[in-house]
C-alpha cells in the first residue's frame, strides 16, 4: 500500500514537473547559461568556481581580463598566485578561489591530459569543485542528465511543490526522477532566469507569473 501511494505521488509530481518544464520553455525558448564561457569547458569550470558567493554578472566581467592573461588550462597551471589573486579579488573569497583554479588546472593538465573530466567522480576530485559545479559541467559540456541545485533551483522547487527541503543534494536527487533527463540541464538554466525575473527571493512578481496563472504554483508571499 505504501509503495503504491509513493508511486502515485511520484507520478502526480512528475506530471506537475513536466507542465512546469513546458511553461518555462514558453517563457525562455532559448536556455542559456548565465556564465559567458564561450562554450569552453575549462573556462566554464573556472567561472563556476568563481561564481560561489558571487553574481554571474561579476564573474563575466572579471573573466574577460582573467582569460586575457590566462587564456587556457596550460597558462593557468603556471599562473603567478599573487597576480591571480588580484584578478579574482572582486569575486570574493579570492585567496581560496585563486588557489583552487590554479591547482585544478594543474591536475587537469597533468592527470587528465588537458581535458575537463566527464564524470562526477573525477570532477569531484578537483579542488573546490562540488556537485553544483560538477553538474553544470556534465550538463552543459557533456550533455548528460544533470540538476544544478543552486539557490534559484532550491528556492523555486520548494515554491512549486516539487521538493520540500533545502539541502542541495536532496533537491538534486528529488528532481532527477521528475524532470525529463534530456531537459534537466536546460531546466536549471531556465530556473535561474525565472528566479531573477519573476520568482525572486524577497519580492516575487506572483501577479505576473505564468506558472501561478496555470495553477502550477500555490506559493504565498511572506511564507518562505
Amino acid at each position: 500500500m505504501g509503495r503504491n501511494t509513493h508511486m502515485t505521488d511520484l507520478n502526480t509530481k512528475k506530471e506537475r514537473a513536466e507542465a512546469i518544464v513546458a511553461a518555462l520553455e514558453e517563457l525562455y525558448p532559448t536556455a542559456m547559461c548565465a556564465l559567458e564561457s564561450g562554450g569552453d569547458p575549462w573556462r566554464l569550470l573556472v567561472m563556476g568556481r568563481l561564481s560561489a558567493q558571487c553574481t554571474d554578472a561579476r564573474v563575466n566581467i572579471v573573466c574577460r581580463e582573467l582569460f586575457s592573461v590566462y587564456p587556457d588550462v596550460n597558462a593557468m597551471a603556471e599562473a603567478d598566485l599573487a597576480t591571480l589573486e588580484k584578478l579574482v579579488f572582486s569575486c570574493g573569497v579570492y585567496k581560496v578561489k585563486a588557489v583552487n583554479i590554479r591547482d585544478f588546472s594543474v591536475i587537469i593538465r597533468d592527470r587528465f591530459g588537458g581535458r575537463v573530466p566527464d564524470n562526477m567522480e573525477d570532477l569531484l576530485s578537483l579542488p573546490g569543485v562540488g556537485r553544483k559545479i560538477a553538474n553544470l559541467i556534465l550538463g552543459d559540456v557533456y550533455h548528460k542528465p544533470a540538476i544544478v541545485a543552486d539557490t534559484h533551483c532550491i528556492r523555486i522547487s520548494g515554491r512549486l511543490g516539487l521538493c520540500d527541503k533545502r539541502d542541495p543534494v536532496h533537491v538534486e536527487k528529488t528532481l532527477i526522477p521528475l524532470i525529463p533527463a534530456e531537459k534537466s540541464s536546460d531546466f536549471c538554466h531556465r530556473l535561474v532566469w525565472f528566479g531573477r525575473e519573476y520568482c525572486m527571493a524577497r519580492a516575487p512578481r506572483c501577479e505576473e507569473c505564468l506558472l501561478r496563472a496555470r495553477g502550477l504554483c500555490t506559493f504565498m508571499k511572506g511564507t518562505d
